[in-house]
């Protein structure tokens, strides 16, 4: 079972001092469109080249459009030995209804 947390959960636990790391892999069209600060962006066919990025020990937040490409990065980082990883669920459309309307979609 893949954690779930909702972006208004990310930005209060980050407020209270976790260290989450919010891991974007979206494509970088859809990064460079609009984009979370502080994100770390791999895109999800990336991933698996890149894993030596990603802090073992630090909490992970998956984050892509609606939530779909970053629960099959969540599970597959879990599957790569990875233990505290959440799905950003709904993707940077919740957060843009969440946390930031200021986003472009």
């Amino acid at each position: 079972m893949i954690d779930q947390m909702t972006p208004t959960e990310f930005v209060r636990r980050r407020a209270a001092g976790d260290k989450l790391l919010l891991l974007d892999v979206r494509e970088p069209h859809e990064f460079a469109q609009s984009s979370v600060e502080g994100a770390l962006h791999i895109p999800m066919a990336q991933i698996p080249e890149r894993l030596a990025e990603l802090d073992r020990d630090r909490p992970i937040a998956v984050l892509c459009h609606s939530g779909g490409r970053s629960q099959a990065v969540a599970g597959f980082l879990l599957q790569q030995g990875f233990s505290q990883v959440a799905n950003l669920a709904g993707g940077i459309v919740r957060w843009k209804q969440e946390v930031d309307p200021t986003l472009a979609l």
